[in-house]
């Protein structure tokens, strides 16, 4: 029981310390590391994979046509009930925290079943419509764009890897953030760093 309780005053101590209610440390930001960014930084100087598909009204898009202003991408299917609905939220969120839209792309993983009107019917349910653009094409199509971001896309055994990315304005791909690890809050601040480069 002594060692317990010790093991507590320790533990409160150190909690303390970290919050800066000693008096003499200041708070930790539990946004930003080292490099600024709340989110993982990725290798440097990989680019974006350019493609030219459509989106789920049939217009043209095209990752060069974003260069100048960040964007998000990430990777979902239009059946999905699990994973890829938090996903859409959490830029949503991140899009009301910065409080203006950037470009934000949610890259098809399942070419077969994700069809325009899928598409369309996901963005109306998650509330993004006009926000959030699909990027549809054939496996074929998409494949590159899976390899150059390291998806895996959906299969019938194995879920897609739920994954959002930040790109620069000059089209780097910057930071990546798990789902897990994807809040409204710690995607808008990475956003405002990008945006201030």
């Amino acid at each position: 029981m002594t060692l317990v309780l010790a093991a507590l005053v320790a533990l409160g101590g150190l909690v303390l310390v970290a919050s800066g209610e000693d008096g003499g440390t200041a708070p930790i930001d539990p946004l930003t590391s080292a490099t600024g960014f709340a989110g993982a930084v990725l290798p440097e100087n990989v680019r974006a994979p350019d493609f030219t598909l459509t989106d789920q009204d049939g217009e043209e898009i095209a990752m060069r046509d974003l260069r100048g202003q960040p964007a998000i991408v990430t990777f979902l299917y239009t059946h999905c009930d699990e994973t890829c609905p938090p996903q859409a939220q959490q830029i949503k969120g991140a899009l009301n925290e910065l409080g203006h839209d950037l470009p934000a792309l949610a890259i098809a993983v399942d070419p077969e079943n994700d069809t325009p009107d899928s598409a369309r019917k996901f963005l109306a349910e998650a509330r993004m419509t006009g926000r959030m653009d699909f990027v549809l094409g054939s496996e074929a199509e998409l494949q590159p764009l899976w390899n150059g971001y390291a998806i895996q896309p959906q299969l019938p055994d194995a879920e897609h890897q739920a994954r959002i990315v930040l790109v620069d304005r000059d089209g780097f791909q910057r930071v990546g953030f798990p789902l897990e690890q994807a809040t409204p809050e710690r995607l808008a601040h990475d956003l405002r760093v990008l945006e201030s480069e």
